[in-house]
């Protein structure tokens, strides 16, 4: 997998899990959810936890990223290459 570390929009569907991903100017329907996992982030380098997704999209395979606070924002961590 390639690394992106590019943050996107992600609407999501009941439950919290990622429904949209907006990357490159195209929205991408997540038709698969392949694996999810919860990330404690890095204490010492003051990194909030995380909800980790990877997920495929048409075309994509996908692993996102979400900060676990109020409004956190989500990323593009990498795509399968």
């Amino acid at each position: 997998m390639k690394a992106v570390q590019q943050e996107i929009t992600v609407t999501i569907c009941e439950g919290g899990r990622p429904h949209l991903l907006y990357w490159q100017g195209h929205a991408h329907t997540v038709s698969v959810l392949l694996d999810q996992w919860r990330f404690g982030g890095r204490w010492w380098l003051d990194e909030r936890p995380r909800d980790c997704y990877l997920v495929q999209a048409g075309t994509l395979v996908a692993e996102l990223h979400h900060e676990d606070i109020p409004g956190g924002r989500w990323w593009l961590a990498r795509l399968q290459d």
